[in-house]
């Protein structure tokens, strides 16, 4: 490109007149645009300045323009970008969402100053860095951070992906795109059983069913720390009961009539503490379980302990309230049937992390 006909313009561009002025930010636009990639760092630095400086002074319709026009451009003048990216979120979005010619750095000097519709534009990326969604997830109202959860681009740092499981917990609009996100570490996936609803559930099972268990063995490992810190105090009477079922235990295997027995006489703390031991989770997740009445649960942790299904039906009747407990027992009684123990076993497996950190509060 002849390096004068790009200073003629400069020239022209001081003209007073505000619609000669956007025919020539326009015109200089299309000089650039015709081979974008061709222009030595001279004719960058003078394209740079003059555009950048006609589009400060310009309304925004026609910032909004300029922006589509160079959105797409990795070797788009790099000031006249990061003002437009700075700009209303009208002009802004399309080179937040799109351009190439953006950095990490420009990136985050947005998303830590700006409001939530650049930083939705931003999470929209065909790819984020982990330093950028880690703002966005710390400043995130939930439907940006929606966005970005489905946004399998957008990389989750361990620290993240925790942030957005705890604040799926308080917000069911958040279930789904945490369920569904790829990549999710799978310990943080399965915390997600038991808050979210049945069509979930089964794609977590789903997903349980279809892991490495080298995979797993590192979420497990993972994972633990973070489960065993998030316990709770314990019931008053769980010492006695600890060492009432350890006592049994001593005199030999704990029986299916035992443990029925422990429910019907009231002794809860007793049950969930058999239970626990019998099927190898922590005494938090058994209570979690009883106490919520999760069927579809206790059907886990009863096919993983290979109990048989009469035993599982007798404890969701009781369990239950009087009058719900058989026609619901019945229902989840056909998914005990259909449930295979390996799938069982495999999600069994998250729940014993509390268990296997040895971390229970005293």
């Amino acid at each position: 490109m002849p390096l004068s006909k790009l200073e003629q313009l400069i020239d022209l561009a001081k003209e007073p007149s505000s619609a000669r002025r956007r025919e020539l930010l326009r015109e200089i636009t299309d000089l650039f645009m015709a081979a974008p990639e061709t222009h030595n760092e001279r004719e960058m630095e003078l394209f740079d300045g003059v555009m950048s400086k006609l589009a400060t002074e310009m309304e925004e319709e026609v910032r909004c323009e300029l922006s589509h026009r160079i959105a797409d451009t990795a070797h788009a003048p790099y000031g006249l970008v990061q003002g437009l990216a700075a700009d209303s979120i009208q002009v802004a979005a399309p080179l937040l969402t799109h351009s190439p010619a953006l950095s990490d750095e420009d990136l985050l000097r947005v998303v830590r100053t700006k409001g939530q519709e650049h930083l939705r534009a931003v999470s929209q990326r065909t790819s984020v860095s982990e330093a950028v969604t880690d703002v966005i997830v710390e400043r995130a109202d939930d439907r940006t951070l929606h966005t970005l959860l489905r946004n399998d681009g957008a990389e989750l740092s361990r620290r993240s992906a925790e942030t957005a499981v705890d604040r799926a917990v308080q917000n069911p609009d958040l279930h789904e795109a945490v369920v569904d996100r790829q990549n999710l570490p799978v310990d943080l996936l399965n915390e997600m059983y038991f808050i979210v609803e049945q069509k979930l559930r089964e794609r977590i099972m789903s997903k349980n069913a279809d892991l490495d268990p080298d995979e797993l063995e590192r979420a497990l490992e993972a994972g633990r720390k973070r489960l065993a810190a998030r316990d709770g105090a314990l019931p008053p009477d769980y010492a006695e009961a600890e060492a009432f079922v350890r006592n049994l235990r001593s005199k030999g295997p704990i029986t299916a009539p035992q443990l029925v027995g422990f429910l019907r006489a009231g002794e809860r703390t007793r049950f969930l503490v058999a239970l626990a031991e019998l099927a190898e989770v922590d005494f938090y997740t058994a209570k979690r379980i009883v106490d919520r009445q999760e069927l579809d649960a206790l059907a886990i942790v009863c096919k993983a302990a290979n109990f048989d299904r009469t035993l599982f039906l007798t404890f969701a009747v009781l369990i239950l309230p009087k009058g719900d407990g058989m026609g619901k027992a019945q229902q989840y009684g056909q998914l005990y049937l259909e449930l295979p123990r390996e799938t069982a076993q495999r999600t069994l497996r998250f729940w014993r992390m509390r268990r296997a950190s040895g971390e229970l509060a005293a």
